[in-house]
């Protein structure tokens, strides 16, 4: 599905401009637009946009308070994304407290524009495909726009997530081959990944003792 946005700016050609950048990303649809605070605020009513491209400079009320009042209200939530000539610390600061996505100075590049809308659509992707509990890096991910870290060559991110929720079905360390069945891999795939969460400090391996009191490993989250 298309991510259906709505462009905020007073100038009526800024935001025909805007709206012509985003023609060029099949991933997204201007389903309206609006040149004031209390029509963009009406327009999120009855539009039902995913996404808001947000002038901080409106001639009615300010864009940092349609923001505060775009957080405050219920329903779906809507990305915002300020495209705004205004870059004072301050404001900066306060679009950032109340929640602002992205923060786009103008003037700027076509280029720019494109790369950061496209750079919202991964994150916001992204997003989509976590888990209703997150770690510490999906966690440091989501509030600074960290990059995940990069996994070594043949490890798959959806392969590691199962592995790690395998592990966090139980209180108790689990083998690599209870791993294994419980998140439908074969005991060396599991290994690798269990491998990789030890090296990176995400998980710890525990002395086990198994048939004849032969030593194996247990693995369990950090």
């Amino acid at each position: 599905m298309t991510i259906r946005t709505l462009v905020v700016d007073d100038d009526f050609a800024v935001a025909a401009v805007h709206r012509g950048f985003l023609d060029a990303l099949p991933d997204f649809t201007v389903v309206g637009e609006a040149h004031g605070g209390g029509e963009a605020l009406r327009a999120v009513d009855t539009l039902h946009p995913d996404l808001v491209l947000l002038d901080i400079h409106l001639p009615d009320i300010s864009g940092l308070e349609v923001l505060a009042r775009l957080r405050a209200r219920s329903g779906p939530p809507v990305d915002v994304i300020a495209v705004t000539a205004a870059r004072e610390r301050d404001t900066v600061r306060q679009a950032m407290s109340r929640g602002v996505d992205h923060y786009l100075v103008k003037p700027f590049t076509r280029a720019a524009f494109l790369d950061r809308m496209r750079e919202y659509l991964a994150r916001r992707t992204e997003v989509q495909r976590l888990g209703p509990w997150l770690d510490q890096d999906e966690v440091d991910h989501l509030l600074h726009h960290r990059p995940r870290a990069a996994l070594p060559k043949g490890l798959s991110p959806l392969t590691l997530k199962l592995v790690v929720d395998a592990l966090k079905t139980t209180h108790h360390d689990l083998s690599a081959q209870e791993v294994a069945d419980r998140a439908g891999l074969s005991r060396v795939s599991a290994r690798r990944y269990l491998e990789h969460l030890v090296t990176t400090g995400k998980a710890e391996v525990l002395p086990r003792y198994g048939m004849a009191n032969r030593p194996a490993h247990g693995y369990r989250l950090t």
